[in-house]
């Protein structure tokens, strides 16, 4: 197809006729593995002429294709792309992507890493050859673009996998240093030199992140790659053209160059800064750098972060990671010993006010509460938070030098409340008590362990903490009760203080404002974890429940769902009346984050987490009431949509949590109903398919429907789930490229089935004997060996004669009784039982051998019938021996 055809059926995707789109759509379906179509797309992509929308959507076509069809994914798959076609866009897109939009250029990166893990260095050896090339030319920015991709394929690759580092660095790294250098030295440099060193600093990054190649030893070198950095981190960054939107500035090309080089500079600390740390090769290196860089990057840190002392501007990431730094050096002597001339500013100027309330959040809070909650309870928001991260600097420096800051912090705080307090209500500097109870909270493990602190929390709660409950300040109120929850197990002398405390959290769950209730509710946790007389919880207790699922409908959190398990788990059977109304609501709240999980394109809502806290919640329920079987019957139609949808591929991620669920289902409920029952079908679809490794937690619920519905297990025909138990058993026995430990449940089932059917599945046991005797003579793993000769033991206690004259017509009753006998008397060292370790497995064998006593002289020989009385009179000596051992 010529390029103008193919254009012209690319701008068809782009229309707004949906039958013209389809059209388009199913047309680059048909030609997508014709000869050069793929190079087409490389030409229409770096067509100035075309059309930009056509462009984009060829580039997202090119990119789709190459991930899809470049590498095979399966071993032994023959890639559908020509060699010749390979060929040329490897010959070519390297020149195009400087040349293309950034927009396009993104599109063919992402190729560009396909190919390049792909094919690097095997398939194209030249590559480095024309990164090297171009980084003495022109086309610098490209070569940086395509090194910074090539170093990434071996960031997180360590030992031999990091070998073509070394050659790619030694190739490299001149140039990029001269380039570095010349950059670093242009006066008033434009955004476009930052990107270039952006690029450098990331392609460094990549290549020191897991180990520093051998090239940077030398000193020289290092001292010059050092020298860059450090001339980076001091200089200011240029005023002219930096953003006014906060956004768009923290974004900006010179911060990002700052946040890349704090980045790498903090790495080569945490590698190098402790010289006892070291291995005995990197040890001198490591004195070198301690004493000739690690000060100077604190001292330089210290005066970036002056700046906000005096309101200058400092991205968040870049706070969040100097004050990692300064952490960091707490615990290292000469490191702490430059600090502590600075570290009351640092502590009082810089630290504090990171702590407390901002314009931020207070414009957040007002303008999207939800997301003030969503970021105050993310793990990953917390990575690059300046507030997280001045937390930890006081947590690590009251603990690793208490002595002479615990006191000090802590007498700067009872200031700050004493100064709130005897201010008037229009003077109250409400932030700073905000920030004051933030520490205070942060310090809770520390305090109370430590006296004279320990004996005061109480009055300091009372106090401080109590009035905030009332306070007309949102904030104030939220922090109240993340503070009261933080200390809701000391040992308080007076009770009503813990009882108002808790009333008053519980109360913060009506509170107008959205953050103070979901604050109150993980507050609740630990109040209902710490109280001893539930008879404070009982009389609030439906009024709670309201409470907390109007907040489930509003706000999709994992910890929310922690506080209603904790409920459930301390109130247990008393649950009973609201379970029914538990389940539904969980189950409501639990399709509600599955929706929003699955709307989520980039795969971080935190929907997901708390959908998987729903369906541990309703198990908590379940196993809550367990011994009121007729309950099970009502929330069963509530919960079988989850089950049914869930138990397929659209439920990978909470398998292992609704397996739980039917687990509880089949086992309590007071008869396991045909729409149960439809559930088996898919458990056995999934663990053909994929669910393999869930086959220990398939197993429970398969062994509650053999064991708890017998009858309906043996007569059922559509479906027959006998001869469906046995192709799934069959063929994971029989696959030779399942570990011993994959299969360990199978053997499982064979024994369950003759445990719970005898003498109603003679024609099942000759098949069941001879896949567990063919799989013990492969088998090396002696648990798995076990557990394959209890099914033999299961199928004598089945029917002894049938099971010794099967195994005799397959001609291996001599071999599996040598076998048997011979694991029976194995011992370790110790003396202690080599196999058939647990009571269970020692009572198989007993019923096993056992049968065989009452068989007639011509079945068992004496000789036989000797060595089995014997092995049985050993086992039950070892037998009762455990059980009176417990």
């Amino acid at each position: 197809m010529d390029l103008p055809s193919l254009a012209l059926i690319l701008q068809g995707a782009l229309s707004t006729n949906p039958d013209q789109r389809r059209a388009a759509e199913e047309s680059l379906n048909q030609i997508q593995f014709a000869p050069q179509h793929l190079v087409r797309l490389l030409q229409i992509i770096v067509e100035a002429s075309c059309d930009l929308a056509v462009r984009q959507v060829a580039s997202i076509t090119f990119k789709n294709f190459i991930a899809k069809h470049w590498a095979p994914h399966e071993a032994g798959e023959q890639s559908r792309i020509l060699p010749e076609d390979k060929e040329v866009v490897r010959q070519n897109i390297l020149n195009f992507i400087a040349q293309v939009p950034p927009i396009l250029r993104a599109q063919l990166g992402e190729c560009l890493k396909t190919i390049i893990h792909a094919d690097y260095p095997e398939q194209w050896p030249a590559l480095l050859h024309w990164v090297k090339h171009n980084l003495q030319d022109q086309q610098v920015y490209g070569a940086l673009f395509v090194l910074r991709i090539l170093s990434r394929k071996y960031e997180f690759k360590s030992d031999e996998e990091r070998i073509p580092v070394n050659h790619v660095v030694e190739e490299t790294f001149p140039n990029l240093l001269n380039i570095f250098s010349r950059l670093v030295q242009i006066a008033n440099p434009s955004v476009e030199v930052a990107d270039l060193i952006k690029l450098i600093c990331k392609i460094f990054w990549s290549s020191i992140y897991l180990e520093i190649p051998k090239q940077l030893f030398d000193p020289n070198v290092f001292n010059a790659w050092m020298m860059l950095f450090l001339n980076i981190l001091e200089r200011p960054v240029p005023v002219e053209g930096q953003p006014d939107d906060p956004e768009l500035r923290k974004s900006w090309g010179w911060w990002k160059v700052k946040k890349w080089t704090v980045h790498i500079l903090n790495r080569l600390y945490t590698r190098f800064g402790d010289v006892k740390l070291q291995n005995p090769e990197n040890k001198a290196f490591a004195q070198m750098f301690q004493k000739n860089y690690a000060g100077k990057i604190l001292e330089c840190h210290l005066n970036l972060l002056n700046v906000i002392r005096f309101g200058g501007y400092l991205p968040d990431r870049v706070i969040n990671l100097i004050l990692q730094y300064l952490s960091n050096s707490i615990s290292k002597s000469n490191m702490y010993s430059q600090l502590q001339p600075r570290l009351d500013v640092v502590l009082f100027e810089i630290i504090f006010p990171l702590m407390c309330f901002s314009d931020n959040d207070q414009r957040l809070w007002d303008e999207d509460p939800h997301e003030y909650v969503r970021k105050g309870y993310d793990i990953i928001e917390d990575l690059y938070s300046p507030r997280t991260a001045a937390m930890d600097f006081v947590s690590e420096l009251v603990r690793k030098r208490q002595k002479e800051n615990l006191q000090k912090f802590l007498l700067f705080i009872v200031d700050v409340f004493k100064r709130y307090d005897e201010a008037a209500a229009e003077t109250k500097l409400y932030r700073q008590k905000d920030g004051a109870l933030l520490a205070i909270g942060a310090l809770c493990d520390k305090l109370k362990q430590t006296e004279p602190y320990k004996s005061e929390l109480e009055r300091m709660l009372v106090q401080h903490v109590f009035p905030e409950f009332s306070s007309p300040l949102g904030h104030l109120r939220a922090k109240a009760a993340w503070v009261a929850g933080q200390y809701a197990h000391i040992n308080f002398s007076d009770t009503n203080n813990f009882r108002r405390a808790l009333h008053s959290v519980v109360a913060g769950m009506r509170d107008p404002e959205l953050p103070v209730r979901v604050d109150s509710v993980f507050a609740l946790r630990s109040f209902v974890e710490a109280c001893t007389d539930l008879g404070e919880i009982r009389p609030i207790l439906p009024q709670l429940l309201d409470e907390f699922f109007k907040l489930m409908n509003e706000v999709e959190n994992e910890d929310l769902v922690f506080t209603l398990e904790t409920i459930v788990d301390k109130f247990g059977e008393e649950m009973a009346p609201y379970a029914l109304g538990l389940c539904q609501n969980l189950a409501a709240a639990f399709w509600k984050c599955m929706n929003t999980a699955e709307a989520d394109e980039e795969g971080d809502d935190p929907g997901a987490l708390a959908a998987v806290g729903c369906l541990r919640a309703i198990s908590t329920i379940l196993e809550s009431v367990n011994s009121l079987p007729d309950l099970f019957v009502h929330i069963e139609p509530t919960l079988l949509p989850i089950m049914r949808r869930m138990l397929t591929t659209d439920g990978q991620e909470v398998f292992e949590e609704v397996l739980e669920i039917v687990s509880y289902m089949t086992f309590f409920s007071p008869t396991i109903s045909l729409e149960m029952w439809s559930l088996w079908p898919l458990m056995m679809e999934a663990l053909a398919d994929w669910a393999i490794d869930f086959f220990p937690n398939i197993l429970v619920p398969l062994d509650n429907y053999i064991s708890r519905s017998t009858t309906h297990f043996l007569t059922c025909k559509e479906p027959d789930y006998q001869q469906s138990l046995w192709n799934m058993i069959s063929s994971i026995m029989g696959d030779k490229n399942l570990e011993d430990g994959d299969i360990e449940p199978a053997p499982k089932l064979i024994q369950v089935l003759f445990q719970n059917c005898r003498g109603q599945v003679d024609h099942w046991v000759e098949p069941y004997l001879r896949i567990s005797v063919e799989r013990l003579r492969r088998t090396e793993k002696p648990y798995l060996k076990c557990l394959l000769m209890e099914v033999v033991a299961d199928a004598l206690y089945y029917n002894s004669s049938l099971t010794l004259s099967i195994l005799q017509k397959l001609n291996v009753a001599t071999e599996v009784f040598n076998l048997w006998f011979q694991m029976l008397q194995q011992t370790k060292k110790s003396g202690a039982r080599a196999n058939f370790k647990r009571e269970h497995d020692k009572k198989v064998c007993c019923l096993g051998l056992t049968s065989l006593l009452p068989l007639p002289a011509d079945q068992l020989p004496g000789e036989a019938l000797e060595r089995v009385f014997k092995s049985t009179l050993d086992l039950l000596v070892a037998y009762k021996d455990q059980v009176a051992g417990k």
